[in-house]
């Protein structure tokens, strides 16, 4: 049984991989740490978890000095893990970073998005991206991960299949996504409370998103140098789950059937991916780890029209984080995460 460290457990991303490690199979202990409700008992936050769990939050100074981690998950701010995760470098203790501080491999695009100062080029080299399906050999022999962005999670899926084929024309991708209010965070604002999202639906941080750099990067990599995207975030008055849907050319010659071959191929090995024959909901993954996907081509221009849906809180954060977790120790990857989506 391994023992695992959550830094930031009292937000909606920290909370869902608390629960997740509480009842994953091969984790024994699980210690929460925090730096200004330190000595404040867990259920005080999480009253979900009362008569269950006892234990009070901890310093994080104590998890810099408890080497006896096996695994320490930041679910924290931009701008915190980045000073934190030095301190466990060359430690044996596997880091988690859920923050975006560790995606970005160029400092400068860190500190242009972010409006922070950027981790070091040494820590950048360390972190390996964690998107799972696209990087399982990299992630296994990995000390530290940077665990992807909910909306990079679901686009990348999205159109991994088609990046990592000859040709590909990423140069035309439009990307339309849709988020629950819960992305944006537990500490509330003016556009976030009930009254400004109930009946209402709202574009924010258009071609401002600090997500952006993070998909171009990937794609980057996949399919070699590609151009700026068009990538429009959305609000929806629902409480968590994402939608993205991406318009991009494809080969004029290929079906829609035979797309969703290639994209069956691909994900073959996949337990979480799920190439639909229709379009998906978000509730058809609420609350699970699942990314499921449907796409269509307009026959007049060969143009695909793709449609991917997740939970941002699970496969687009702590599911994920999970995820990567069973990997770098060797578990099988679907430990702690045979979850089916709530429904209704």
């Amino acid at each position: 049984m391994v023992h695992v460290g959550i830094v930031g457990a009292t937000g909606y991303g920290g909370s869902e991989l608390f629960r997740l490690l509480h009842n994953h199979p091969h984790v024994g202990d699980v210690s929460l740490y925090s730096s200004s409700q330190a000595g404040e008992p867990y259920s005080s936050f999480m009253p979900q978890v009362s008569g269950w769990f006892q234990e009070e939050l901890r310093p994080i100074e104590e998890a810099q000095m408890k080497k006896d981690l096996d695994v320490l998950f930041l679910a924290t701010p931009a701008g915190v893990s980045k000073d934190l995760t030095p301190s466990f470098l060359n430690s044996g203790v596997k880091v988690i970073d859920l923050s975006g501080d560790l995606r970005l491999k160029k400092t400068e695009d860190y500190e242009k998005w972010y409006k922070k100062e950027s981790a070091s080029e040494e820590l950048l080299t360390e972190a390996v991206y964690g998107l799972v399906e696209t990087n399982r050999k990299n992630i296994e022999a990995s000390e530290i991960v940077a665990n992807p962005g909910c909306y990079p999670t679901a686009v990348l899926l999205g159109t991994a299949p088609l990046a990592h084929r000859e040709g590909w024309n990423g140069d035309s991708l439009i990307i339309d996504a849709k988020s629950g209010i819960s992305g944006a965070g537990k500490t509330p604002s003016d556009k976030t409370i009930y009254a400004n999202t109930e009946e209402n639906f709202r574009i924010y941080k258009v071609n401002e998103h600090q997500h952006i750099p993070e998909i171009e990067q990937q794609l980057e990599w996949w399919g070699g140098e590609t151009s700026p995207i068009t990538f429009s975030p959305h609000l929806v008055p629902m409480t968590r789950g994402i939608m993205a849907t991406m318009y991009v050319q494809g080969d004029e010659n290929v079906s829609a059937q035979e797309w969703l071959k290639i994209y069956r191929d691909f994900y073959e090995n996949s337990p979480f991916v799920r190439i639909r024959e229709e379009f998906p909901s978000t509730k058809d993954v609420y609350a699970s780890n699942f990314c499921d996907i449907h796409l269509t081509v307009d026959e007049r221009t060969g143009r695909l029209t793709i449609v991917s849906v997740i939970d941002n809180l699970l496969k687009g954060a702590s599911g994920q984080a999970v995820q990567n977790m069973n990997l770098m120790l060797g578990f099988e990857e679907t430990e702690g995460l045979k979850l089916l989506p709530l429904y209704p």
